[in-house]
């Protein structure tokens, strides 16, 4: 056992006795290991390096985290819930101080929860998936609809579409690649729509649209299923944060609801899949209908053209910076995604009325 990963448990106010550590998972972010207790009456562990080149304020991000999983643990037991360890992350507090959900050690910061044993998370998503994916992460907005807590912002401007225009607009000027001549068209057809795409931020100033604590990563595999198929609890909590409602709900749409890969080049493949939509819709306004406010639900339809739009925008300012900020497999793979990206922002602009009448009739 690496002696130096014992004593970084050894930080914690663990139960048991470590007999095992050893990796876990393929996250992209953050280093994650699997802890094994020696006694049947302790529960498993996850140890975590927080990745502070993603997530620079470690304290703000485990302020969030203790704050949302406290606020929902509370009303699950308010609800008399059963199994309540397994439906809210567990965060361990550190020997040094009880309200510390953090260790730092040679400059890395770690943390640990327990492990959700029983569980499991998906990857296929189809109908099934996609409404136990809609009713779960509306279940989490509307836990988290009155917490107390003012939540910081673990990355700026994440979803914040007028931001990701103002980085287009500068990088077409400084053309650093030389590449801009020859997506012209492109570029064309994503700043006519400018101004319909940032209407969230324009209504939020005008104190019509509130924000609200929102997951900001809506995966289907961020939910654990028990081993009956249902699910249990919302977990990768670090892009908690305050945002309009349309983050987590078109988010989902832009992966979950394209018939194909984000990056495939063939754009025959892409299109808006209205029967993820609808079941993705229908499990979301079950439960988060309650909280909702009237415009909140109008503009859903606009939050699932909203998000491939903002990826095309994103794609498109990677690939004319000279492909800095995602991997790249070929020269114009970053154009691919955002031509993808494009072609599904037209079929879901052209999905509009009809997902207007769906939600209409929920």
């Amino acid at each position: 056992m690496n002696e130096n990963l014992k004593a970084i448990v050894d930080e914690f106010a663990i139960r048991g006795t470590v007999a095992d550590i050893k990796p876990l998972g393929e996250g992209l972010i953050n280093d994650t290991l699997l802890v094994k207790t020696a006694e049947a009456d302790a529960p498993d562990y996850v140890l975590q390096r927080v990745n502070t080149n993603v997530f620079p304020d470690v304290e703000m991000l485990m302020g969030n985290i203790r704050a949302v999983t406290r606020h929902i643990r509370r009303k699950l037991e308010a609800q008399g819930a059963d199994d309540i360890d397994r439906r809210v992350l567990t965060f361990m507090p550190t020997k040094a101080d009880p309200d510390r959900l953090y260790a730092t050690v040679d400059g890395e910061p770690w943390r640990m929860m327990i492990f959700i044993a029983d569980a499991v998370t998906k990857q296929a998503v189809n109908p099934e998936s996609s409404e136990a994916a809609g009713e779960a992460f509306g279940q989490f907005q509307a836990m988290l609809a009155d917490i107390p807590e003012q939540l910081g912002e673990t990355i700026k401007d994440f979803h914040n579409m007028e931001f990701r225009l103002r980085q287009l607009n500068d990088v077409i000027a400084a053309d650093p690649a030389g590449r801009v001549a020859s997506v012209q068209p492109i570029i064309d057809e994503l700043l006519s729509h400018a101004e319909e795409m940032t209407v969230a931020e324009r209504l939020g100033r005008e104190g019509r649209l509130p924000k609200r604590i929102c997951h900001c990563d809506t995966k289907v595999n961020n939910m654990m299923f028990d081993r009956q198929d249902r699910v249990l609890c919302v977990i990768d909590l670090d892009t908690v944060m305050p945002n309009f409602i349309f983050s987590d709900y078109g988010d989902f749409l832009r992966t979950a609801a394209n018939f194909t890969a984000e990056d495939d080049p063939d754009m025959s493949h892409v299109g808006f899949n209205m029967d993820i939509f609808k079941a993705f819709t229908r499990g979301y306004l079950r439960s988060a209908k309650s909280f909702l406010t009237p415009l909140e639900i109008e503009l859903l339809p606009y939050a699932a053209t909203l998000f491939p739009y903002m990826q095309a925008v994103r794609f498109l300012w990677d690939y004319l910076s000279g492909d800095k900020y995602w991997k790249c497999r070929y020269p114009e793979h970053n154009l691919d995604r955002a031509r993808n990206q494009l072609q599904l922002f037209r079929s879901a602009l052209d999905a509009k009325p009809a997902m207007a009448a769906f939600i209409a009739g929920q």
